[in-house]
């Protein structure tokens, strides 16, 4: 059997697979094994896929191409990174283990083997997400990583966290509902007689030849970009994202801003490839860009001077969420850019995102105030930490300011030399306000309640780091293959 045959099916068999097992393994730690071994293969076949062309199913129903290639192998990645730091982190979750500080919670232990299963369905989906190019099953895979995500955010059992938990559902629900929608009302659109089907594919929809009715496609265009909107965090439908980033596990907080953000992303990106294909660039274009300033607006102005650090990490995938935007209203000229954001955004969050679990573990607390002398308490979180926040926040040599650059250079391109201003005093303030607590929280004196730490388990800090190097190899040189497929990916949706 060819092995071209074989990669798509085995990408979405193997997670649902050692989900189902996960049920019935009644010690933890082969099912933790388990869970680091179905990572492990599911990256090394996410890698197999740069080598080797996997057939087609269906026509396009699975189906990949070089945007979905990038976001299977950086789901894939990011998935294995939190499965690593999940041994760890479980570890440490167990019944009677820091019981003083979930008791102050109401913690009632979830059973490890429902979190376990939910977070391999919730591999399964994404990759479903990333392996099609039919819009109908895109919009299934985007919602099931709704239904099966819920559950890791309520992992701690308490009412903010099952407060995070409904919010996520029903916000996450509505703007899914309205995506639905979308696709119908795109269905309608392209319809040359009443009542004929539509092919969903988009190389179907992006070929139709029987005319498109302007008003209808408009129409569906709104409901796709508010409802994946929704799902990725843009503002003002992004109120579920810093609740349940803030209640989630650290590891769960990762997955959502490192993988499930770019699935929802994916969403918008194949509603523009059809947008760019039938002649309504520019008016996609100018609501991507309307909808990109306006969460980073929104982002700017709760960043600064807040006091949750796993809140102020939320608002900034917020701000992330509209710069991506930004490059895809801007087109070509931010095309390649806007795509390596997507990929220095998950690298550097998810990292910083796992490090807060660190942080969260040794103080029992999120606020950025009364955490303090980082760097003798968690001396390689605290590196790390810093490392992470100077990413995030755009300052080079990280990847993140290459990309951010290069929106820069898009919007300056266009003559867009207002919002190029916009862009870059946006940017500023959110630095400040980063960095500013940052400061705050790896200097100073220890609390009088903590000793210096001993030495860090290395599964808690290993896999941030290493993503935080990633992010910096990437920043410093950037592979001639993936330059390729980024541009590659970037000519589907990007209007030139």
């Amino acid at each position: 059997m060819s092995v071209s045959l074989v990669l798509l099916p085995l990408l979405l068999l193997l997670p649902l697979s050692a989900a189902a097992a996960c049920r019935f393994i009644l010690a933890d730690s082969p099912r933790r094994a388990l869970l680091v071994l179905t990572a492990a293969c599911e990256l090394v076949l996410a890698g197999a896929t740069w080598f080797v062309e996997p057939a087609s199913f269906g026509g396009e129903l699975l189906c990949l191409d070089a945007m979905g290639r990038l976001v299977l192998s950086l789901t894939c990645a990011l998935f294995f990174v939190a499965s690593l730091y999940a041994v760890a982190y479980l570890k440490n979750e167990q019944p009677g283990t820091r019981r003083d500080f979930y008791q102050n919670l109401h913690f009632s232990n979830t059973p490890e083997a429902v979190f376990t299963s939910c977070m391999l369905l919730f591999l399964a989906s994404a990759v479903l997400a990333a392996a099609t190019r039919h819009l109908g099953l895109l919009w299934v895979g985007i919602e099931t990583t709704t239904v099966v995500s819920a559950p890791l955010i309520y992992f701690h059992r308490h009412k903010r966290s099952l407060e995070a938990a409904w919010k996520y559902l029903l916000i996450c629900s509505v703007g899914i509902g309205l995506a639905l929608i979308g696709n119908l009302l795109l269905d309608i659109s392209m319809q040359s007689e009443a009542g004929q089907a539509v092919d969903m594919s988009v190389s179907a929809l992006s070929a139709n030849d029987g005319g498109v009715h302007a008003g209808w496609f408009k129409t569906a265009f709104v409901f796709l970009l508010i409802g994946y909107g929704a799902k990725m965090g843009i503002a003002p439908m992004h109120t579920w994202l810093p609740d349940a980033h803030s209640e989630a596990p650290s590891l769960v907080s990762a997955l959502l801003s490192g993988a499930l953000l770019n699935c929802a992303f994916l969403g918008v990106f194949r509603a523009q490839e059809v947008a760019l294909a039938v002649g309504f660039a520019q008016f996609s274009s100018t609501l991507l860009l309307v909808f990109g300033f306006f969460s980073m607006l929104i982002a700017t102005l709760f960043i600064v001077n807040l006091g949750d650090f796993k809140r102020m990490l939320a608002y900034s995938s917020v701000e992330h969420m509209g710069i991506l935007f930004i490059s895809l209203g801007v087109g070509l000229a931010a095309g390649r850019g806007g795509l390596l954001h997507m990929i220095g955004h998950s690298l550097v969050k998810a990292a910083l995102f796992l490090l807060s679990g660190n942080i969260l573990a040794r103080y029992h607390t999120k606020s950025c105030h009364d955490v303090s002398g980082m760097a003798k308490a968690l001396p390689v979180t605290s590196a790390l930490w810093m490392s992470g926040i100077i990413a995030i926040t755009g300052t080079p040599p990280f990847v993140v300011f290459i990309s951010e650059f290069s929106v820069l250079q898009g919007l300056l391109a266009k003559g867009l030399f207002l919002p190029a201003g916009i862009f870059l005093v946006l940017l500023g303030i959110i630095f400040v306000g980063m960095i500013t607590p940052t400061l705050h929280m790896c200097r100073g004196a220890i609390p009088h309640d903590l000793k210096p730490a001993g030495r860090e388990a290395p599964l808690l800090v290993a896999p941030s780091a290493c993503l935080i190097f990633a992010a910096l190899a990437l920043g410093l040189f950037l592979p001639d293959w993936l330059r390729v497929a980024l541009d590659s990916a970037a000519a589907q949706a990007f209007q030139p």
